[in-house]
């Protein structure tokens, strides 16, 4: 496992439909500073390995990212160094279990329980000299095979460069440290209304990385 996990949600058109959903605008607090929230490190799985029912939700929900692992320790890094920090790029499916997710945020804290019962990577990491644009990257999703989702890396509002600044400012970043991108437009069942059931199998797909795999099982089919 890592030492720590970092999701963001640096998609402008993600938070755009997420917010109309609410029905209130992007807050503007959003285009002062990357936000994130830190993750479960301890519950990541990876490829193909089953992800049990988590206990207690009817709208289990696939998120579509990519990530970045650092791979030397720093603080206090500045924008225009932050390349230099990381390791490499993989996938990421931030499961996230959105009735639970919903309810526990309407105290306007977390997320907690809603996504703490599993984190999806790989299927491989990839370094930086193996990718030629990073914004070119095509980001596809797919259940049972069927296209769910479809974008671009390229339409991210706040860069890896610039998320390490604002996390490294007067904290340590260590080797192995996981940044999520947060979700591309579109990118997820909740822009879609539609939600997984168990028996689904997702695949999350970025070229040249490979396909991250998951079947979602019932919760007694997976202890």
């Amino acid at each position: 496992n890592p030492p720590s996990l970092r999701d963001f949600i640096a998609f402008e058109d993600h938070i755009a439909a997420t917010s109309k959903k609410r029905g209130q605008p992007i807050p503007p607090e959003w285009y002062k500073a990357p936000v994130y929230y830190k993750g479960n490190h301890r519950t990541i799985i990876g490829p193909d390995v089953p992800l049990s029912w988590p206990l207690g939700t009817t709208k289990l929900d696939y998120e579509l990212e990519l990530a970045c692992v650092i791979g030397r320790t720093g603080r206090d890094i500045p924008e225009r160094q932050a390349e230099h920090y990381i390791a490499g790029y993989t996938i990421m499916n931030d499961f996230s279990a959105r009735d639970i997710q919903f309810q526990e945020m309407a105290c306007r804290l977390g997320p907690a329980k809603g996504k703490d019962f599993a984190t999806a990577l790989g299927p491989c990491l990839v370094t930086p000299d193996e990718i030629a644009d990073l914004g070119a990257l095509t980001m596809i999703a797919r259940v049972n095979g069927e296209e769910w989702s479809r974008g671009r890396f390229g339409t991210i509002h706040w860069s890896f460069p610039q998320m390490i600044e604002h996390v490294s400012r007067g904290e340590t970043l260590y080797p192995g440290d996981v940044f999520g991108s947060g979700t591309v437009g579109g990118g997820c069942g909740l822009e879609i209304d539609r939600y997984l059931k168990p028996g689904d199998v997702v695949e999350l797909e970025i070229q040249p990385i490979g396909v991250l795999r998951t079947q979602v099982v019932s919760a007694t089919q997976g202890g």
